[in-house]
């Protein structure tokens, strides 16, 4: 199932198909994202405008019980705005995320992209002095 989100809503952008994968009352736990389903759509949303070319593969998925571990890598180009102007530039970003499911859908969501690598690679940090 997390398979057909990653596919679907991220690689695809085919927000219809999320709508059978999560609870109603659904709960992102994730930091700076919006709440709830509709939120996750909208979030969803703005990574594809602001990285067209969005890709997540999945690098390992472990499940125990009522909740899987995924790690992911995500790449793209950044051609839209996205803190800031449009850079041009490819980014590959590891991504590691938990969810938890009760009767067959997503209940509850936390993830942490790694924002500091993705920050690197567009240009948004300072660079040291030498």
């Amino acid at each position: 199932m997390l398979h057909r989100v990653i596919d679907e809503g991220f690689n695809r952008g085919n927000y219809d198909a999320l709508d059978a994968l999560f609870a109603p009352d659904f709960k992102e736990h994730q930091f700076g994202m919006k709440p709830g389903l509709d939120g996750l759509k909208q979030d969803i949303q703005f990574l594809r405008a602001a990285f067209p070319d969005l890709h997540l593969t999945i690098d390992d998925m472990v499940a125990d019980e009522d909740t899987v571990w995924i790690r992911m890598t995500s790449h793209g180009t950044n051609l839209g705005r996205f803190m800031g102007p449009p850079t041009g530039k490819p980014v590959s970003v590891t991504v590691m995320d938990v969810c938890r499911f009760e009767n067959g859908r997503i209940v509850e969501h936390w993830g942490v992209p790694d924002r500091f690598a993705l920050m690197a690679q567009l240009g948004l940090l300072p660079r040291a002095n030498s």
